[in-house]
């Protein structure tokens, strides 16, 4: 057998990726954003070397914030800024911005990342942890609880990447809300106009890592007895249309091109569909399985991330291996909460999915 025909055959073979993230973007992003590394826009220039001040980068930049505005349907009030970092940066960001040494604001604990932007959210301020599933590892969304009247705002995370869980209902409270969307941004129609601010990583369903999407309602600012330095003010990045120092210029134009393609697959309302369907399928599988159980109380699973575990953990290498050899790559679940996670965002079709429940079926019909 020739070389060629080896690497045909790597080539072929197909990968369902179900990585948590960094995760699965849509092909015709990857085979866009590739011609541009080597020749963006017939310039003779790569996108890597492409000048943060060049009106072709600006464009980029004012297209990429308007269809977050257009798919959000945000109003007039919302702004856009894609700013360096993950959504750990935001953990202290956010109250850097908004809480004063004496006020306090309010916490949902409901998984590691909620737990992380709390402890950050002690060094500025008060923290009151209204609400928390750590009891019961986090496998399941609280409802019974009260946000403070006078706190400066209520900070939750909308999807729960560890553990998956997912807030079906956005709490209703006359605080501002502050939510980490990092892996359910654009998967699910909400009413983001009911957000004083929201922070997503954008290496879910949005781009890749080392860039950060923000949304926020301005009237939040200015509202501080301490200075912020200036790296970390939102006001100096709105001033700066995102630019206040080179941006990630990579990573901002690949969330433009997934931008752009979820605006042709119909919007937010047409991929909610999509993933629900997937959702669905993946989780009756597991529910009528006599080996598989899921993790988390039915009423708060996530549409994103699907965590499961096998009855008898002595099967859990074989069946990751037998997943494998079917090309189903990325399910082994967090370390933390053990078991498999099947990651199903926006981009992953659904007869990913369909390979992932014949896999699960054909490995429980098999005797031990």
């Amino acid at each position: 057998m020739s070389g060629a025909t080896v690497l045909n055959n790597k080539e072929a073979k197909k990968v369902h990726n179900f990585n948590a993230g960094p995760s699965i973007l849509p092909k015709e992003v990857f085979e866009e954003a590739a011609a541009s590394v080597l020749n963006y826009q017939d310039m003779g220039l790569s996108i890597l070397e492409l000048g943060h001040r060049t009106p072709e980068f600006i464009a980029v930049m004012e297209e990429a914030r308007s269809l977050v505005k257009e798919l959000m349907q945000l109003d007039q009030q919302h702004e856009v800024l894609f700013l360096h970092g993950g959504a750990s940066t935001q953990f202290m960001q956010v109250p850097m911005n908004l809480l004063d040494s004496k006020d306090a604001a309010a916490y949902a604990d409901t998984g590691v990342w909620s737990s992380k932007a709390i402890k950050e959210a002690k060094l500025f301020g008060k923290v009151d942890v209204v609400c928390s599933s750590k009891d019961g590892n986090y496998g399941f969304i609280p409802t019974d609880f009260a946000v403070p009247n006078d706190a400066k705002y209520f900070h939750f995370t909308t999807n729960n990447t560890i553990y998956g869980t997912q807030w079906k209902q956005i709490p209703k409270t006359g605080n501002p809300l502050i939510a980490d969307m990092s892996s359910d941004i654009f998967s699910r129609v909400l009413d983001f106009n009911s957000f004083g601010l929201i922070y997503a990583g954008a290496q879910k369903n949005m781009g890749p890592a080392g860039v950060n999407l923000v949304v926020l309602n301005p009237a939040l600012l200015g509202k501080l007895k301490r200075p912020i330095p200036t790296m970390m003010d939102y006001r100096n990045h709105l001033a700066e249309g995102s630019m206040l120092n080179t941006p990630p210029v990579f990573a901002v134009y690949v969330c433009l091109l997934t931008l752009r393609w979820l605006k042709k697959m119909g919007g937010i309302a047409a991929i909610e569909q999509r993933n629900i369907e997937k959702a669905a399928l993946l989780y009756q599988a597991i529910d009528e399985s006599t080996l598989f159980t899921g993790n988390v109380e039915k009423k708060d699973r996530s549409l994103m991330n699907v965590c499961f575990r096998i009855n008898d953990e002595s099967l859990e290498k074989p069946f990751l291996d037998f997943a494998s050899s079917k090309g189903v790559i990325g399910i082994k679940g967090h370390r933390l909460s053990g078991g498999f996670r099947a990651s199903l965002y926006n981009a992953l079709p659904l007869s990913s999915v369909e390979v992932l429940v014949a896999a699960i079926k054909t490995f429980e019909a098999v005797p031990a």
